[in-house]
């Protein structure tokens, strides 16, 4: 098609989905600060006035689970359990076994955690060498909880959403066709003020003048009011979030959640390894879009296959690229995390806005090829 439009959408911090990645991502850190060889895959689940934590650890770490849950709530910004989730107070319930045995034992080898496919992509529509639309959204969320804690609109609650809706002209992007905004709120703001202040202090201030026009449209609170959120509002769940963690729909995604697992588990490092060499490959000039695709069996050290898709935009063969990814990078698990450096405490920087396009990540780092 020539001209088309495609759709990202991100959260904030404070949607209930984002509260559990984060409460499962601070364990994780929490557990790496003390021992680097913690192996971790919990998930959280909030509702109501109630947030469960189960799954796995090995680890030699010694941490106050229930603590680190209360801590990240007040860090987002909850108060209340009438209109989101009260940290002092909501019940905690935390189930957590060890590591099963039967899957240890190809860890402790080097193997896979687990099968699985896994994706990396990466585009020269932007600087992060990231989709359009989904940078976009995930600038608007960012900001939306900037105004929230700077005070610059105090009235804003900690649960919102974002989306991007792009218009193509073949692979470019010209123009933004509609941007939808729903963010909780205090009970005593009306619509149209909520509506004239994201407008001038959200989107204004984070998307370029030129993608803006006379034609795009607005949708802030859809509904016409948005005062319960957060778990009250919605359950939330870590690894529901996989599309806004990674690139807003535009590549593939093998299925695997990030949030909560260490780096043996691939579905969460493999696709960070697959990102930095997927950006390398764009920044290098072999492709203007590039996306790659490797499979994982249980226990299995080498990975199984690799896939490279640059859509017809290579400057070199795909087979060249192919050789120049085996001859450089080790893609077994131990290889990608030490290359990544991914046993340092560095994962709730991951959790919100997505895990890719931050340059201060070490797969976000440019090398030759």
């Amino acid at each position: 098609m020539k001209k088309y439009l495609f759709t990202s959408e991100s959260v904030t911090e404070g949607h209930p989905d984002k509260l559990c990645d984060l409460v499962s991502d601070t364990i994780l850190d929490e557990c790496l600060k003390q021992d680097s060889n913690s192996r971790v895959a919990v998930e959280t689940f909030a509702s109501n006035n109630k947030i469960v934590i189960a799954g796995q650890l090995t680890t030699n770490a010694i941490i106050n689970i229930e603590a680190i849950a209360r801590r990240v709530m007040r860090e987002i910004g909850y108060k209340n359990e009438l209109i989101d989730i009260n940290p002092e107070t909501c019940e905690i319930s935390v189930n957590i076994t060890k590591q099963s045995e039967d899957i240890a034992q190809g860890v402790n080898t080097g193997g896979a955690g687990d099968q699985g496919i896994m994706f990396g992509y990466a585009c020269n529509e932007t600087d992060e060498y990231m989709p359009f639309a989904i940078s976009m959204a995930h600038k608007l969320s960012k900001r939306l909880t900037e105004v929230r804690k700077k005070g610059i609109l105090p009235y804003l609650g900690p649960d919102g959403k974002t989306q991007v809706t792009v218009e193509y002209d073949e692979d470019t992007p010209i123009r933004i066709h509609t941007i939808l905004i729903s963010s909780q709120h205090k009970n005593d703001v009306d619509l149209n003020t909520i509506r004239e202040d994201l407008i001038e202090n959200v989107i204004k201030k984070v998307i370029p003048a030129q993608y803006l026009d006379e034609n795009t449209k607005y949708y802030i609170n859809p509904t016409g009011r948005f005062v319960i959120g957060g778990p009250l509002g919605d359950t939330g769940l870590t690894g529901r979030k996989i599309i806004v963690d990674t690139y807003g729909g535009y590549a593939h995604h093998g299925g695997g959640a990030f949030s909560g697992k260490d780096a043996t588990k691939v579905d969460r490092s493999a696709p960070y390894m697959l990102r930095h060499i997927a950006k390398c490959i764009v920044a290098n000039g072999y492709a203007k879009r590039c996306e790659l695709q490797v499979a994982y069996g249980i226990g299995i050290v080498e990975p199984i296959s690799i896939f490279i898709n640059t859509f017809g935009t290579n400057t070199i063969p795909d087979e060249e690229i192919i050789k120049k990814i085996k001859t450089k990078f080790d893609l077994t698990p131990n290889g990608i995390i030490d290359y990544l450096k991914l046993r340092e405490p560095i994962f709730t920087k991951t959790t919100n806005y997505g895990h890719f396009g931050k340059n201060d990540l070490p797969w976000e780092k440019i090398i030759e090829l």
